[in-house]
């Protein structure tokens, strides 16, 4: 396949992913459009280093961008866990202050 191809792939699921985070109130939806994000990211990075094969920068970059994913998702769903039980809701409009 063609470099533009994934480039654009890359594009549609980052507009996705942006339009989530925007249009979305659910706090695990906005946590699910971060992570479609990511993840278009991470098919750019891999499509350009598909056109230099000697050099690994995309490949360890792209793995180091999947590492930081997987850490941000931990603390999130944390986070997202501790306001549920505060709030009993996950509904960000609803969640207006965190003082206790």
């Amino acid at each position: 396949m063609e470099i533009n191809n994934f480039l654009l792939i890359g594009a549609l699921l980052f507009s996705i992913g942006m339009a989530v985070v925007v249009t979305k109130r659910n706090a695990i939806l906005v946590l699910m459009g971060i992570e479609l994000m990511l993840n278009a990211v991470n098919l750019n990075l891999l499509a350009f280093a598909q056109n230099d094969p000697n050099r690994l920068q995309g490949q360890i970059f792209a793995l180091f961008v999947i590492v930081i994913a997987a850490a941000e998702v931990t603390i999130a769903l944390a986070i997202i866990l501790k306001v549920y039980n505060y709030y009993k809701t996950i509904d960000l409009t609803q969640v207006d202050e965190l003082k206790n």
